[in-house]
């Protein structure tokens, strides 16, 4: 074979070859770039879509939950498999159905919704790829000026590869996926979680419950804890690390309210808010019990997460690493991240279908380092260490904004700038006072004024509560 003849066989060769990367790669870009499909059911708003096709034949689809990609528990058949985004909770119609409804007409809806969404995806991304493939010939033909009736030739037979692609991708391949869907009766079917509903206790510690204007839920954040004691403690308030300088009693004070603390050094969604706490020699009863006898509170904030991702574990081990951003730990604060935001939709679930018009407010974590860190030398902590162990804080912060925002409740990120650790007004309690990396009496106060910023805006904008609607 003379080397003109072997040219001629290898450019022949490459061009089917070619043709399907092409095709493989126009099918890619569809799926990161058409829209996601928006579906209601069960009290949830869920945005459907495609995940990126990967090489295996079968496997789980993906859920973004409050910025978080989980593995569904359903598994798929094909290549290009669901993708999902919770952006909407409205709580009752999934808690009645959880809880067994009556409405048969109700089960199923949710993944009847799904499937229907899921096809309307793959009718848009079938336009979208043959959108991409034609616009990647007309700019071929046009460069190798080819004639107007072999540009149309080639252009027509692209969108019907193309076409022919996505039928193999979505109807051949991926042909038991919307029965799979149909399948889902809620959002726990997806994610392998079921609420947990605390039962209410036949009697709360602290003010008649029937008198509490507001309703502080949290962790020893929320708790003050280090700061000054209450001046008369119950034997729950002094294990829990109740403090008299806490945010909670700050509001108390500027509004002339009633306001319940039952935050709890060391809660976390799933043991503390939706649970009972182990709290010394006591049990502190679950913190969404005690709220639901405050009735007539308007006003609930919540302060939760760090303990769910072990913070407290995370920031001693990168102290005495010389590395805390390692794909181990990494991978480990990811798993934790994933697991919080299952029990965090729990938590926003229920709080959704409280009964009333209530303020419902979501504390995000301050920074406690900011740019200084000299003060942490003796303690193993630079700038580098302080900067990994923040984006993993923001990464929390995310999930808890998305999370809120999904709720229709209002999320707030305390300030400390200019007060980091460091500084010499510091917010933060330091390596050596009684809670490290906890705000001072005077962080307090800067979490205070930045919930009592966001209830003024909330006053001054109503909306509807989010549990007002099925």
């Amino acid at each position: 074979m003379t080397r003109a003849a072997w040219r001629r066989w290898a450019f022949r060769a490459a061009v089917p070859v070619g043709a399907l990367f092409v095709l493989l790669a126009a099918l890619w870009m569809a799926v990161r770039v058409t829209p996601l499909q928006s579906v209601t059911g069960a009290g949830q708003t869920v945005e459907v879509g495609a995940a990126s096709p990967g090489l295996a034949l079968s496997g789980p689809g993906e859920m973004d939950l409050f910025g978080q990609t989980i593995s569904t528990q359903p598994h798929f058949p094909g290549p290009v498999r669901p993708r999902m985004r919770l952006t909407h909770i409205t709580a009752n119609a999934e808690l009645e159905q959880l809880l067994g409804s009556s409405d048969r007409n109700s089960v199923g809806m949710l993944g009847r919704q799904i499937s229907a969404g899921w096809l309307r995806y793959a009718l848009w991304e079938s336009a979208v790829s043959a959108g991409i493939i034609i616009v990647v010939l007309a700019a071929w033909t046009g460069f190798r000026r080819y004639s107007l009736p072999r540009t149309v030739s080639v252009l027509a037979g692209g969108a019907v590869a193309m076409t022919a692609v996505n039928a193999v991708g979505f109807g051949l391949l991926a042909s038991g996926t919307p029965a799979a869907l149909r399948h889902v009766h809620s959002l726990s079917d997806l994610v392998g979680r079921s609420t947990n509903y605390p039962v209410t206790p036949a009697a709360a510690d602290g003010p008649d419950p029937g008198a509490v204007q507001a309703v502080v839920m949290g962790d020893s954040t929320a708790a003050g804890i280090g700061n000054r004691p209450l001046p008369h403690p119950t034997a729950l308030d002094t294990a829990c690390g109740r403090s008299a300088d806490a945010f909670a009693e700050q509001l108390a004070s500027v509004n002339s309210w009633n306001v319940l603390n039952l935050a709890c050094s060391g809660a976390t969604v799933r043991t503390g808010l939706l649970g009972r706490q182990p709290a010394g020699p006591l049990s502190a009863p679950p913190q969404m019990a005690q709220l639901q006898l405050a009735a007539r509170a308007k006003v609930v904030i919540v302060s939760i997460g760090a303990d769910d991702l072990h913070w407290a574990d995370l920031t001693r081990f990168c102290a005495a690493s010389a590395n805390c951003d390692d794909k181990a730990t990494d991978a480990y604060f990811q798993q934790q991240t994933a697991e919080f935001v299952l029990d965090y939709r729990d938590l926003l679930t229920q709080l959704a279908a409280l009964p009333g018009h209530r303020t419902v407010i979501v504390n995000q974590y301050y920074d406690p380092f900011g740019s200084d860190t000299s003060c942490l030398a003796a303690e193993g902590v630079d700038a580098s260490k302080a900067k990994t162990l923040q984006s993993r804080l923001d990464q929390l912060n995310t999930a808890l904004k998305q999370g809120a925002d999904a709720a229709g409740f209002t999320s707030v990120q305390p300030s400390f700038t200019g007060h980091a650790l460091c500084s010499p007004e510091s917010f933060v309690q330091g390596p050596k006072d009684r809670a490290p990396l906890h705000p001072t009496a005077a962080g307090e106060l800067a979490i205070a004024l930045a919930d009592q910023q966001a209830l003024a805006a909330a006053a001054a904008h109503p909306s509807p509560s989010p549990s007002s609607s099925d």
